[in-house]
This record gives C-alpha cells, sequence and structure tokens, in this order.
C-alpha cells in the first residue's frame, strides 16, 4: 500500500512565533499555541530547574546511562521482538496507559492517555489531511505498557527517558551525560568512537537505539504490518531522540530517507512537547474518529 504525504513547507509550518495576546507565548501557523511554561510553572524540558520533579528526573537519568548497554539492549530487543506477551488492540493499549506516569518527564504527571490524545488533536487541528500524523500521535508512547505486570514490569529507565544510540560514542548533549562515565561500554575501545560498530550514513535503522517505549512500539508497528508510512514509524521510534533531533548529534549516521523522515519529527516533536497540558480530552467524544484510523492502519488485534 502506498501512501502519499503532503510536504508542507518546513520553514514555514514548524517556526515558533510570539503572538501579542498571549503572555510570553509561541504559536504554530496552524493555530496551537505553545505554553511558555510547563505543568510546574517552569521551561519545557529544564532538568536544572528546581522542581518537585527534578531530583527523582536526574537519578532516574543517572540509572538509565548506567545501566542501557549495547549487550542490554541487544537482549531486550531479542526477548520482546517475539511479541508474545499479549494480544490486543491499539484502543485497548491506549486503555491501559491510564495506568501510567512517566518519571522521567520533568514537564507533566498526567496519565499517559492524556498525553497522547493532546499530542493528536493539536496535531489534527493544525494538520487536518494528515490522518496518519494524528494517529501516530495518539499512539507514539504506547510502548509505556513496558512497565505493566503482563509486559514483565520493567523498570523505568528501561522504558521511558531521552533515547540515544548504543554501540558507539555517546554524545555530550544527551541529558545528564556525566552519568554515563559509569556505563560499561564508555571505555570499550569497540563502542566509544564515533562510528563504533557502524558506518557512516548506514541509515537509522541499523542503528541500536537504548531500550525503550520508542523501539517496542516501533516493533510492535512494524511486525504487526502497519500501513503506516515511513516517516510515522520514524517517529514513533525516534521521538525521544533528542540528541539528534533537537542537538543534531548522530547525524553522520542517517542515509537520504532519514533526512526526509526528520522534517516530519521535527513538525511531530513540538506537538508532543508543547500539548503537555492539565486541560482534559474528552475521551468518549474523540474516541470514534480515532477507532476509524486505527482500522485504516492496523489490523483489529496485534501481537504485543
Amino acid at each position: 500500500m502506498t501512501i502519499l504525504i503532503h510536504q508542507p513547507d518546513f520553514g514555514i509550518e514548524v517556526e515558533e512565533k510570539k503572538v501579542l495576546n498571549s503572555e510570553k507565548d509561541l504559536v504554530l501557523d496552524g493555530g496551537f499555541v505553545l505554553p511558555h511554561a510547563n505543568s510546574f510553572g517552569h521551561n519545557f524540558r529544564d532538568y536544572d530547574a528546581e522542581s518537585e520533579r527534578q531530583q527523582g528526573v536526574e537519578t532516574f537519568y543517572k540509572t538509565q546511562h548506567i545501566h542501557q548497554t549495547y549487550d542490554f539492549v541487544k537482549k531486550m530487543r531479542g526477548e520482546y521482538g517475539k511479541l508474545d506477551k499479549v494480544e490486543m488492540s491499539i484502543w485497548e493499549c491506549c486503555e491501559l496507559l491510564n495506568n501510567v506516569v512517566d518519571e522521567s518527564d520533568p514537564d507533566l504527571d498526567e496519565p499517559q492517555i492524556q498525553h497522547l490524545l493532546q499530542t493528536a488533536e493539536a496535531i489534527r487541528r493544525d494538520y487536518p489531511n494528515e490522518d496518519w500524523l494524528h494517529l501516530t500521535g495518539l499512539i507514539h508512547d504506547l510502548g509505556k505498557v513496558l512497565l505493566l505486570p503482563s509486559f514483565g514490569e520493567l523498570p523505568q529507565w528501561a522504558v521511558v527517558g531521552d533515547t540515544f544510540p548504543v554501540g558507539c560514542a555517546f554524545d555530550e548533549s544527551i541529558v545528564h551525560h556525566k552519568y554515563f562515565n559509569e556505563n560499561p561500554d564508555y571505555n570499550n575501545h569497540a563502542y566509544n568512537t564515533k562510528f563504533g560498530v557502524y558506518e557512516k550514513g548506514c541509515g537509522l535503522d541499523k542503528v541500536s537505539m537504548s531500550w525503550g517505549h520508542d523501539d517496542y512500539m516501533y516493533l510492535v508497528a512494524k511486525e504487526n504490518k502497519s500501513t503506516l508510512p515511513s516517516a510515522g514509524l520514524f517517529i514513533i521510534r525516534y521521538h525521544s531522540f533528542y540528541a539528534l533531533h533537537k542537538s543534531g548529534a548522530y547525524k553522520h549516521l542517517m542515509n537520504e530517507e532519514d533526512e526526509e523522515n526528520l522534517k516530519w519529527l521535527h513538525v511531530f516533536n513540538k506537538y508532543d512537547l508543547y500539548s503537555k497540558s492539565k486541560v482534559r480530552v474528552d475521551v468518549e467524544k474523540v474516541k470514534p474518529y480515532y477507532l476509524s484510523l486505527i482500522q485504516k492502519y492496523f489490523p483489529e488485534k496485534l501481537r504485543w
């Protein structure tokens, strides 16, 4: 199945600009207002701000950076790539996320189902014709079910947080980079050079990423034969890869398809980050629309 994607003028659509009627708020051209502060009154992704969650977030990243090794990722991909945990629909998985709160997120402590709907609805308003992008917004974090008992109840550091390549040097742009010095791969000459086990321009699909909800949901979508376009799968796998889409690191590993898909990831990221809010979406009101998209792009039941 071939899906044609309308390519927006990325130099204009993604531009953040000031508006006069809202104090220091930002707005996307489609009308979605980007709040100046997160739910705790701090700048988004401010890992140094003194907030009630900051200390816990830093502790989380220390643990994650120590334990996310090349061998660990290979082991987890092998185990979870079997997709033998549960069989259920996309919407059933969305409902499971009512039981999940992401401890790595300094911006929000709401149930994940609200973040998914907030993201999807914000995208829907600005890109009404890109239904694949609406659905990508809804499902991008579904892999966080790895925190639940039926999926192995993995620790938070193996499920959430910023992602990064393993098998090559840890770029200094990665949040709380200082804690990598306790990672066994940090001093392993096979894994601590610019390219490590990879080749220039090999393509990100050849690169092992730190294990978590992003890579898991990517595997679920791909192996269950989702008809989402490659840009949708790219967003799912790399939406937490801030070293790439915020800092521009690791571009030496990208190929031409990655370059095109990165444009859509930049669009998506604004909504993923800035749509987090205490204002809740009416789930029952929007549910029929998203069920229709699920039916279009996914089988009725999926292996997880």
